[in-house]
């Protein structure tokens, strides 16, 4: 019996029919709505590669039923730059050289964007390791990635600093 879910990805809302209720959201968004950004690696939540936000944490999508996402916000690695302007974990990770294939890069941004939000990662390289550790390279740019997500938080860090004054003087 078909059913439908309503679900806001990469900022525009969708209402998506489902005829079975086995759908994951990582075939949802490769399969129904040709984000194919996000990639199937494992299939089993063991290497990352299909890492997204959902409403504000990162998550495994490959895990997730789509039918329990009702109302939910997705974001992808599509959705994350402003028009030409990539987002600045994007960024890093072209500058530091965080990637060689590229096959886990969306999936290592994703969850790089996610830990950096989480104000979990601070400037400890060996912290930064272990938060990304669900995120698996197989051409191994460990070290690159490490840098990238180190470089992207004091980016955004100086952002929020920034803004913070900027909304101080604003509301003066």
């Amino acid at each position: 019996m078909p059913f439908s879910i309503s679900l806001t990805v990469n900022g525009q809302p969708n209402s998506i029919a489902l005829d079975d209720p086995r759908v994951t959201l990582l075939d949802l968004l490769r399969e129904r709505l040709h984000l194919t950004g996000t990639k199937k690696g494992c299939d089993r939540g063991q290497c990352g590669a299909c890492t997204v936000i959902l409403d504000g944490r990162r998550i495994n999508a490959c895990l997730t039923l789509a039918a329990t996402l009702d109302g939910s916000t997705v974001t992808t690695i599509e959705g994350l730059a402003e028009g030409t302007e990539l987002h600045p974990v994007q960024a890093a990770f072209i500058a530091c050289d965080g990637l060689q294939c590229g096959y886990c890069t969306p999936g290592q941004i994703m969850s790089a964007v996610g830990l950096l939000s989480e104000g979990h990662a601070g400037n400890d390289p060996e912290r930064v390791r272990e938060l990304m550790s669900g995120n698996i390279c197989r051409c191994g740019a460990y070290q690159g990635i490490t840098q990238a997500v180190l470089e992207a938080g004091q980016i955004l860090s100086q952002n929020n600093t920034a803004q913070s004054r900027e909304n101080g003087r604003n509301a003066a």
